[in-house]
């Protein structure tokens, strides 16, 4: 969250004249686990009201599966609830978390069937195919690469990613999800994947991109980022382009 979003941020076009600044609040959570995951999404409250304090334009919660394992539906309950503790802070902001933007990408790219690779253990695997099972999405093949410990997912080679996705049968999904997890490096692999296998490619954190940008009402633009962010996603609806520095 805190390299990819900002690396796809500052490859948009210049002409688009954007600046933006970068605020966080941390959860803590150091083993993968459905009780750390519990505990960590707790603190989500707390830190929704302190990123409120600088009046942000829009707040995203990076972990999707801290959201995924509190049940299906749960990122609807969640956005929600931060989103209100800016309200009662008077810093309303929308709220974007990385698991829903994850499901809603897959309706804006019509995508009824994926292939997914996730870096979690198998059991928090299949809470992620069941996440999107119980909203309409089959899962036609996995991978899982078994790493439980938090800051071993962020040193994975995204380089092998490829190769890893080479082993999915992908015949019969729409789209591949790259990385399932905002934690796990993906990005410099989404458009070498995406021009393999021919099926729109994207991850956690572009589809946390994109509802960025959106919110923001920027063009949804990224160059090398995959389908979901090559600006087409949105044409034809009103996008402010800024003229000056915007937050």
């Amino acid at each position: 969250m805190e390299t990819e979003i900002p690396a796809m941020l500052d490859e948009r076009p210049e002409l688009y004249g954007e600046s933006f600044t970068f605020h966080s609040s941390r959860m803590r959570m150091q083993s993968v686990t459905e009780e750390e995951l519990e505990r960590m999404d707790e603190q989500s409250e707390d830190c929704a009201t302190l990123l409120s304090d600088a009046r942000c334009d829009v707040i995203a919660y990076a972990c999707l599966i801290g959201i995924m394992a509190q049940g299906p539906g749960y990122h609807e309950e969640s956005e929600a609830k931060l989103r209100e503790r800016t309200v009662e802070n008077d810093g309303d902001a929308p709220v974007v978390t990385s698991a829903g933007a994850l499901v809603r990408a897959l309706d804006r790219l019509e995508a009824d069937r994926v292939a997914l690779i996730a870096p979690y253990v198998e059991e928090l695997t299949r809470t992620v195919i069941d996440y999107f099972e119980s909203g309409g999405v089959e899962v036609v093949d996995y991978e899982t690469l078994e790493c439980p410990d938090n800051l071993e997912v962020a040193e994975l080679d995204q380089r092998n990613l490829v190769d890893v996705a080479d082993g999915l049968n992908t015949d019969d999904a729409d789209a591949l999800v790259l990385s399932s997890c905002v934690q796990m490096p993906s990005l410099a692999a989404v458009q070498a994947a995406e021009d393999r296998f021919g099926l729109p490619v994207f991850s956690a954190a572009t589809a946390t991109t994109y509802e960025i940008l959106d919110e923001l009402g920027l063009s949804t633009q990224v160059p090398g980022a995959g389908r979901l962010l090559d600006g087409g996603l949105n044409e034809g609806s009103e996008r402010t382009v800024p003229t000056a520095a915007d937050d």
